[in-house]
């Protein structure tokens, strides 16, 4: 018996073999692709979840920063509200080194875009390459105008930051006042350095976002909102300041001095109104040269008083009780010896009275009166007045003066500061002693500041102040010394002054021409000190003095001072009598002509 083998039945087990080696393929690829998966879950879950912080920091690390917002500076105003410094915003060009340094082939279009050689832009960002920031050279607060185009050119690590500059309307006639701020806006002389703190603002700070290139791609958030600084009112009248400056130049120019101040302080509070220096310098642009303009003469400059000394000298006399309004002192014959030098007059005046000596500025009359006064008596009371002591005012590097100690007298000292030789002071300083005469003895410290009026002291009884006031009065009348510092329509109490500048040991033939007063007498309400340094002598006579020289002075800038603040005339009798003479003037120099006959008039 034969057995046969089915028909194709040898292929049924290979294909049985097969289709397990595909399940199998199948269940490792799937597999494989499930741990996969279940390995990203994982990592998600460590990215996210897990290790997010560390991830987090990592990331913000390269791209997110911290930038500054900037503030601006406070506003400063004067009395009336007028900006005499405001903060304009500007931007400043800045690059990334690491990033600039990649593009060398732009650097030339920079270069020549910046107005900067490219070997110095070259040098710049080769010696920074490590770094993340530099300012571009020559741009740094320049206008945003000018920042655009600049940046519209694309250069890669080329970049802009908001700032402020400070700019002074008022240029060169504040300048001394004012000062000045640096480049990182901080106050560096005037006011800008005596409030820097209460102007400086506070800035911000915010997160963002930065690409690969430096940009900001979003703001993430405000970490600290920026404050400004706080606005500033100062005691300074714009228009006066003004004034002030202008005659005070035009006095230079006429006289050919070298060097003046003016300060003028309102009596009744102490407050600076102006205070102008020649020379000066535009705080607007302030370069390292022609440092010494930038000097605030009124402040920091020492000069030995001359006779605006006097007053102050009758009046610790007449308080002490050792003369009175109406002593008598001959000083025939015009001179009085002073160890081995001489006490002289201009001339020889003969028998005085105590306001003569005033209205006529003599030195011997002087010399008399201060032999009558102790020492220390003398000194304490000059000392009352703020000579050789800083005013209070707060103002930077201003200088106390020198007012020696009667220690340190010579037999002839006290002599010579009687009519002001053989001690310093500012020009801020006279103006503040006549202020205290006109305020009834009360001193106050000068202010810079509205209504910072500080404390008042009674240094003398307020009927000698006004009496030494009324005395000074006869100064710019006629036949006094300082008769062009008349004001028509007020009466004004004045003393001029010409002290001889020290030089060598001794004194040069170059002079310092003074004035300082009161007006009106009645109600003083403004004093001023005029100083004009080293006059032309060329001329000769009494044209380099203070009455000559520096009187008009006062006149012009205290005529429109009265004015500017509505101060009602106390002298209307003499106005009214000019306002006549002038129109009889006019009446003479313009007759009328004769009225012709009318038709049927009476013959």
């Amino acid at each position: 018996m034969k057995f046969v083998r089915a028909r194709g039945g040898h292929a049924k087990k290979p294909r049985k073999r097969a289709q397990f080696d595909l399940r199998k393929r199948l269940a490792l690829v799937a597999g494989a692709l499930g741990l996969g998966a279940a390995a990203l879950v994982v990592r998600a879950v460590d990215l996210q979840l897990i290790d997010n912080a560390f991830y987090q920091q990592k990331a913000d690390a390269r791209f997110r920063r911290e930038v500054p917002i900037p503030a601006s500076r406070g506003m400063i105003t004067d009395r009336n509200g007028e900006p005499l410094a405001i903060s304009s915003p500007v931007e400043s060009l800045w690059a990334n080194p690491q990033e600039l340094s990649k593009h060398p082939d732009r650097l030339p279009e920079l270069a020549e875009a910046i107005g900067v050689p490219l070997d110095d832009l070259s040098r710049a960002v080769s010696q920074r390459a490590d770094k993340e920031f530099m300012y571009i050279p020559r741009h740094r607060r320049i206008s945003p105008a000018a920042a655009k185009r600049i940046l519209d050119l694309g250069v890669p690590g080329v970049f802009s930051q908001r700032e402020y500059r400070r700019f002074y309307p008022q240029g060169e006639a504040m300048a001394h006042v004012l000062g000045f701020t640096n480049i990182d806006d901080r106050g560096q002389e005037g006011v800008e350095l005596a409030f820097d703190d209460w102007l400086t603002g506070r800035p911000g700070a915010q997160n963002v976002i930065r690409d690969r290139h430096g940009r900001i791609v979003e703001h993430v958030s405000l970490v600290r909102a920026a404050e400004p600084g706080k606005d500033l009112v100062l005691s300074i009248d714009r228009r006066i300041q003004f004034l002030a400056h202008r005659e005070l130049r035009r006095a230079l120019e006429e006289t050919g001095a070298s060097a003046g101040s003016i300060v003028v302080l309102e009596v009744a509070t102490g407050e600076v109104l102006a205070m102008a220096n020649l020379p000066t310098y535009n705080n607007n642009r302030v370069t390292g040269e022609n440092r010494d303009a930038h000097r605030n003469r009124a402040v920091t400059d020492l000069l030995e008083p001359g006779s605006t000394m006097k007053p102050i000298t009758v009046a610790a006399a007449l308080e002490k009780g050792v003369i009175t309004p109406t002593s008598t002192f001959n000083t025939s014959p015009g001179w009085i010896p002073n160890g081995r030098f001489r006490t002289s007059d201009f001339r020889n005046y003969g028998v005085l009275d105590t306001t003569g000596i005033i209205t006529k500025s003599s030195n011997v009359g002087s010399a008399m009166i201060v032999h009558k006064l102790d020492n220390r008596y003398f000194y304490e009371f000059v000392r009352s007045f703020g000579y050789g002591q800083s005013t209070g005012s707060g103002f930077p590097g201003e200088a106390a003066g020198l007012f020696p100690d009667p220690s340190r007298w010579s037999g002839t000292s006290k002599q010579g500061m009687s009519y002001g030789y053989g001690l310093s002071v500012t020009p801020m300083q006279i103006a503040r002693a006549y202020a205290t005469l006109g305020n009834h003895g009360r001193a106050l410290p000068p202010t810079f500041v509205k209504g910072g009026t500080g404390e008042a002291r009674q240094v003398l009884s307020p009927e000698v102040a006004d009496e030494v006031v009324r005395m000074m009065q006869t100064v710019t009348e006629p036949g006094g010394t300082g008769t062009r510092a008349a004001i028509l329509g007020y009466h004004v109490a004045g003393k001029s002054g010409t002290a001889r500048k020290a030089s060598g040991g001794g004194y040069a033939r170059r002079y310092v021409a003074f004035f300082a007063g009161l007006v009106p007498v009645e109600n003083p309400r403004f004093a001023m000190a005029v100083v004009i340094d080293d006059p032309d002598t060329s001329k000769g006579g009494s044209t380099y003095g203070g009455g000559y020289v520096s009187a008009p002075v006062f006149q012009r800038v205290m005529d429109g001072a009265l004015r500017l603040m509505d101060v009602p005339p106390d002298d209307i009798e003499t106005w009214l009598a000019a306002q006549a003479a002038a129109e009889a003037r006019q009446a003479r120099a313009n007759p009328r002509p004769a009225t012709a006959a009318q038709p049927g008039a009476a013959r």
